[in-house]
Formats: C-alpha cells, structure tokens, sequence
C-alpha cells in the first residue's frame, strides 16, 4: 500500500525564519541560560488595562456570532480612530477580521487568481510567503539594500520584473523587518507605478504609530487610486495585543469588499472578545501613543548605537516600526543564530535573533545579516548587545 502523502502546498509551505530557532532556545532555558529574545516581534509594553477591563466587565448572556464584516459598532469607532489618521473611510468600507494576518489572506484571495504574481520589496515580512503559498499566488521580490538603509528601489527596478501575470505590489510600512519608514514621495511614487499598469496596491500599515524621524503618510491618503488600494491592519502591535487576533482590511473598492465579505462570512465571524477589547482601545486617550512612542525610540537609539559601536557590524538607523536589520561579520547568520543557543553563553544568558535569509526571497541574500527586535526594555537590551559583543569574538576564533 502506498503512504499517504501531503499536498504540494503543504509541501511548499516555508517554516517561520523567526521561530524555527525556537527548539534550540527551550533547550538552552532547560540547561539554565537566560535568552534575550529579539527574535519576534512581542512587545513587552503592557496592554492598556482599561482595554483589558472592557472585556472582562462585559456581561453576556451569550457569545454569539457577530457580523462576518465584524460589529457595527466596532466599525463605526474604527472611522474615528482611522480619521485621526486622516484617512476617510466608512463603517462599509471596514472589514474586521481575525489578526492582519486574514487580512493579507483575504487581500491576496479576492485580488489575485493561482498563478498571479506580486511584487514585494526584500527583505519583506516572512509570512507574506505563506499567505503567498496558501492562496497560490509568486511572489516576485524586488531588492532593496541595507546600504541605503533599505530605501524604495527605483522605478525602472520595478518595470523590469513587471509582467502580465502581475497584479499586486505590497509594501509595508513602516517596515518589517527592517523598520524603513516610507516617504510620502516614495509612496507617490509607488502610485505612478500601480496607476500606469493598473494594479492593486496591499498596504500594510501594522506599526503606523510607531515612526520616530518623519510622519507616516498612508496609502489610503494618494489621491486618484480608490479603487487600487488595499490597506491591511492590525491591533497586535500598536496596543501590544498580539493574543487578541483582531485585524481589519480597509478599502474604497467596493466589489473587492463585497468578495472578502463572501470570503469573511465562510469563516463566520472574527473573535468576538476581542473585539469588544478593539473597540474599547478606540477611546484610549489622544496622548496615549506619546510614551510607547518614546520608549521604543530610546530602545532604537542604544540598540542602533551598541551594533554599530562593534567591529564589523552596521546597523541603519530604523525610521519606524520596531526592528533593526545589521550585517554581522559571519558567513552564515542561520548558523551564528543557533550557535548562540547550543554553545555560547557570557555570563549565564544568551540572545536568540532572526537570520535574515528567511526575509529573502532571492536565495544567497542576507547571508550575514539579522533582524533584531528592540521589544525588551533598555537593561535587557544592554545585557544582550554585551552578549552579542563578546560573542562575535569568540565565534571570529573560533
């Protein structure tokens, strides 16, 4: 009898770059090293209790189902939050859906056939891979460099890889993994690009709040390209509620809403909790992203200021968002990376890093290079920048 065998999608589904790591992590916590992790984007900044409160001062009789486009109400607070931003859009034009990540999903599935191509700048998010894979869609990447501080590629850049079976570029922004933040030229730029081949363009836009040099300029703010923009949201980041998995896909398209509301009402209903937690984040206080804000800033500037203070290593200073991508003096950063857990250790602890190859998709990039999470506070990111120090010694003598 033949075995049983796995789909080809399944086969193709990439692993995670940032938690493939995560045995060697568990087994170097088991032998007693404490493990710094910038790994993985989870903040450790609080979750507002008043948002946490809303939920448990909720009294239902019953859980039920809400409105496969999410609560109305939910919805209607959104338009506000979203107006504050100064983009203008409707309670219609707001799906809620289950974490950014259906969000993508759904995007790519309403937007894009098996077999279309989308055009991503690299380094990019790793799993706008496996959405990619889910839905069927190649991604096709256009190479940004950590010389320039990963700066949009120029036009003619684009118009090469740019093919009939395009329909979509994605771009985050700020960005992850390497914290650019997007100018409003370059975003203008992007809309000549989307208008003169008639594309869709994915925005997504998860660390809004979070630019410390220049402002955040939407894609839901270019004039003229209604109907080609598809901004792609989450709370997880913005109020450290990662658990919550409440995300919202936003668009003036209305026939691209009216098919991720088919797609949204086969899953039936995002969480419902959790969107009683969303909407009560909406009435945070205006000042509320002031701190947050700054202390990511200041965890920014000593991370930036301890890579770049150590022989070999570079570090461009992140606009937004809250990740740093640095070229390491190593030949293989996946090996380096787990090295780290299964053999060093200075002083009782260790850090765990994502290899940047896994945020490539055009293999032999990012061979020496990592994303670092500045999500821990400013001691413990000192703690683990001295690790990092003496370790590049040891392993160069490896």
């Amino acid at each position: 009898m033949s075995k049983l065998r796995i789909s080809q999608r399944g086969a193709e589904m990439p692993e995670s770059p940032i938690r493939k790591l995560v045995p060697y992590a568990e087994a170097a916590k088991a032998r007693g090293v404490k493990v710094y992790h910038l790994n993985i984007g989870q903040p450790d900044i609080e979750t507002p209790p008043s948002i946490l409160k809303a939920v448990a001062n909720t009294h239902l009789r019953v859980l039920e189902y809400s409105h496969s486009a999410g609560n109305e109400s939910y919805r209607k607070k959104l338009v506000q939050y979203y107006k504050r931003n100064k983009i203008d859009v409707t309670p219609e034009e707001i799906l809620i859906t289950t974490g950014g990540s259906e969000a993508i999903l759904f995007g790519f599935m309403a937007c894009l056939d098996a077999g279309d191509e989308v055009i991503i700048p690299e380094p990019f998010y790793a799993n706008y891979n496996g959405f990619a894979v889910e839905a069927g869609v190649r991604v096709i990447p256009i190479t940004s460099s950590i010389d320039n501080g990963f700066a949009l590629p120029p036009v003619k850049d684009f118009e090469k890889l740019i093919t009939p079976k395009t329909k979509a570029i994605i771009i985050c922004n700020p960005n992850n993994p390497t914290g650019y933040l997007y100018s409003r030229e370059e975003m203008e730029t992007i809309k000549e690009i989307i208008l003169k081949h008639n594309l869709y363009l994915f925005s997504d836009e998860a660390y809004r709040e979070f630019c410390y040099e220049g402002s955040h300029f939407s894609a839901m703010q270019l004039e003229g390209v209604q109907e080609n923009v598809i901004l792609m949201d989450t709370i997880s980041k913005r109020y450290s509620a990662c658990g919550a998995r409440i995300g919202a896909l936003v668009t003036r398209n209305q026939l691209v809403l009216q098919t991720v509301l088919k797609l949204a009402q086969a899953r039936l209903s995002p969480p419902g909790l959790a969107q009683i937690l969303g909407e009560a984040a909406t009435d945070l206080p205006a000042n509320y992203f002031d701190a947050t804000r700054a202390e990511y800033k200041r965890r920014r500037d000593i991370l930036v200021k301890r890579l770049n203070a150590m022989e070999g290593v570079f570090c461009p200073n992140p606009g937004g968002a809250f990740y740093a991508m640095a070229k390491l003096p190593v030949d293989d950063a996946e090996k380096f990376c787990q090295w780290l857990l299964e053999d060093f250790s200075y002083k009782g602890q260790t850090l765990m890093m994502a290899p940047a190859p896994g945020f490539y998709a055009t293999k032999g990039l990012g061979s020496n290079e990592v994303r670092l999470a500045y999500v821990l506070n400013t001691e413990d990111i000192e703690n683990a920048m001295d690790c990092l120090a003496i370790a590049l010694k040891q392993y160069a003598n490896r």
